[in-house]
């Protein structure tokens, strides 16, 4: 169990949470949401230990393995697949351990220590690490061949993606992920969502993508006003509870100020009669002890949209037999081959395809930032082409302003026209005129759309335009380019961006174009029954152990440490069975105090799940405002009265929980 008292946490003079109460049970899947600035980040620091709260405590297990992505990743050597497998440190602890010990000279002590070392390699499943970490680079889009690269050769977001791995090789009880899904497409996002259903610990997301929080998260943590306020269900069941919420909280603030007012009223009527002063002194004071609920702060929804083309020529673009791919030193680099297609007005295209497959080549293609290697290119008259990439972004002058880079683009517009254009993009006063140098990658984001906007195009080529975008942001953008009125060429791993404003599919795959006949439910099937790899057997999720599955067959399998000796030392028939008896003795000694523990908490976490589930439908339906009207009188009672026993009991396990729990550490220790 994780639980926050009372915490509060400033970072320099901005508050970012105070006096925030949350607790999450063991195997939750958390999605951590909030603004851009909310928080989120920092409240992973804390969970690291890296970032300390101003006031109270957050309290886990001191037990629990945590494994969380690191955000650096140094140009080394090693080979890929070696870092990835770097990430169980205990394992290459041990294979370390086995190689001082057998440098050492024979003796009948070491060769005790080395039987036990064997006896940990089997444990941490030492002889399928080969094999556990081949299969998620598989899933992460690697090939065989890259393994065997050193990092160093890799780009950043590649390194990024092995990073993810040495996280998810990590056997842990609580796995932090932040943004896990922003290097990567969306073959290996349903890849890794299938791994994330199947991990066993406990896991907090932090993740922009709705889609994959739908999939995965069963509770959702908003980070709302300062406070930690914890919803049951997916995101999408988050939603619902919220705006749920928020009209009974609207409900409430009216009932006070009708209330509030019928108070004043008696006071200003009466509190000059002598007959009816004494009631009307009891008026004021009831009056001032009415703590005034706070107004909703309805947050300023962001949206904007696309202007319409000034023309639509058609077709818009005409391929026929091209060769795209990069002029190179040593020739031609040939990327995608034969493309004989046009573009029609109104098409809303998404392409689909592997990392590398071709997908942004194409785009390319068509924007005229590559020229075809063979065959011909066609543009019809009036095409304006709005093209949206990660390098626009990199492209924008750093030392310049959002107003200068409009200004670019429209020299002869009156400034004021111009600043107004870009306050509906959420530039507001000095931020116009600001270097954009320290903005957020969110905000350079919606400067680059912005600058699309204004031109006005007919033909829109996007290439993952919800990187480093919010959920606001990116609904924004899915509701603007579901009106655009122009055609759409799109390339992301936003499932519910794809679906909104898409109506065909075009996959990239083996160097060719082909449409794809199916919506993304049918792409998932399709990637899932061909090109992701299913997992081997022992192949689990790293949050525990998949099962020994040592023996004579693994005897050449220890690790692919640099270094590591391939061959296990043999034991004699007697040792190994003093050691198993030793083993087994020490086992049921310790089986003997655990096991009434351990069945106690499995009882009171089975509560605790009741409890919990109850207590949400007792939530959910104190927040329908009917419950309110007079004739439900008796039922809010009932519910009131269940919600508090609820709360009570649920507290009462949760300190038998953790008693246990201390208990059962003590008993390791």
């Amino acid at each position: 169990m994780i639980r926050f008292t009372n915490v509060s946490l400033m970072r320099g003079l901005k508050p970012l949470l105070e006096g925030a109460d949350l607790t999450l049970n063991p195997g939750d899947k958390i999605g951590l949401i909030g603004a851009n600035g909310a928080g989120k980040s920092s409240l992973f620091a804390m969970l690291r230990d890296e970032l300390h709260p101003d006031q109270g405590s957050i309290d886990f297990p001191a037990k629990w393995r945590m494994a969380y992505v690191a955000q650096e990743t140094p140009p080394l050597p090693r080979a890929a697949l070696d870092y990835a497998i770097d990430g169980d440190v205990h394992l290459r602890e041990l294979q370390a351990e086995l190689v001082r010990l057998e440098a050492l000279p024979e003796s009948h002590d070491n060769g005790i220590a080395i039987a036990h070392v064997h006896t940990a390699l089997a444990d941490a499943d030492a002889y399928t690490v080969q094999s556990r970490g081949e299969q998620l680079l598989l899933g992460l889009g690697f090939t065989l061949e890259q393994m065997q690269q050193p990092v160093a050769s890799f780009s950043g977001g590649w390194r990024m993606r092995l990073n993810l791995a040495q996280a998810l090789m990590s056997p842990s009880d609580l796995l932090l992920l932040d943004e896990p899904t922003n290097h990567l497409d969306l073959d290996a996002i349903i890849w890794l969502e299938d791994w994330l259903k199947r991990y066993p610990g406990t896991l907090i997301i932090i993740s922009h993508d709705r889609d994959f929080l739908d999939e995965i998260v069963n509770v959702v943590v908003h980070i709302d006003d300062r406070k930690l306020k914890r919803y049951s269900g997916n995101y999408s069941a988050f939603e619902r509870q919220r705006a749920a919420h928020l009209v009974l909280q609207q409900a409430s603030i009216e009932k006070q100020q009708r209330a509030r007012a019928h108070l004043q009223s008696f006071i200003d009527r009466f509190k000059a009669k002598a007959t009816k002063a004494r009631q009307a002194q009891s008026r004021m004071k009831q009056l001032a002890k009415m703590e005034e609920l706070a107004p909703l702060r309805a947050a300023a929804e962001f949206s904007f949209e696309f202007r319409d083309p000034v023309s639509a020529p058609n077709p818009l673009l005409v391929m026929e037999d091209v060769n795209a791919g990069y002029h190179t030193d040593q020739g031609n680099k040939l990327i995608v081959r034969g493309i004989n297609f046009s573009l029609q007005t109104g098409q809303r295209i998404g392409l689909l395809g592997v990392n590398g497959a071709g997908k942004s080549t194409l785009i390319k293609t068509i924007a005229g930032d590559l020229q075809p290697l063979e065959g011909k290119s066609t543009t019809g008259k009036g095409l304006i082409i709005g093209y949206f990439a990660q390098h626009q972004v990199e492209m924008l002058r750093h030392d310049e302003s959002p107003l200068w880079h409009l200004q670019k683009l429209a020299p002869t517009t009156r400034e004021q026209e111009l600043r107004n254009f870009l306050g509906s993009f959420n530039f507001p006063g000095d931020m116009v005129t600001s270097k954009i140098a320290p903005f957020s990658g969110g905000e350079k984001a919606r400067l680059a759309l912005a600058l699309i906007v204004w031109q006005r195009p007919n033909l829109l080529l996007l290439d993952e335009p919800t990187n480093h975008l919010d959920l606001e942001t990116r609904e924004a953008l899915t509701d603007a380019l579901a009106q655009f009125e122009g055609t759409l060429v799109v390339v992301s791993h936003d499932r519910h961006l794809l679906r909104a404003t898409t109506e065909q599919f075009i996959i990239v795959e083996n160097g060719r174009l082909r449409e794809f006949d199916g919506d993304l439910d049918d792409y998932k099937d399709w990637l899932l029954q061909t090109k992701l790899a299913k997992p081997a057997p022992g192949a689990t999720p790293a949050g525990g152990s998949a099962g020994n599955t040592g023996g004579a067959a693994a005897n050449n399998a220890v690790g692919s440490a640099a270094g590591v000796a391939d061959e296990i030392a043999p034991m004699s028939a007697a040792e190994r069975k003093e050691q198993k008896r030793l083993e087994a003795e020490q086992r049921q000694r310790m089986s003997a105090q655990r096991k009434p523990l351990e069945n106690r908490l499995k009882k009171v976490e089975e509560q605790m799940s009741r409890r919990s589930a109850q207590k949400a439908d007792i939530d959910t339906a104190l927040a329908d405002p009917a419950i309110y009207e007079a004739e439900n009188k008796p039922k809010l009672k009932t519910l009131l009265a269940d919600q508090v026993d609820c709360t009570k009991e649920l507290e009462a396990l949760e300190g038998e929980w953790l008693e246990l729990q201390e208990q059962l550490e003590a008993l390791a220790a």
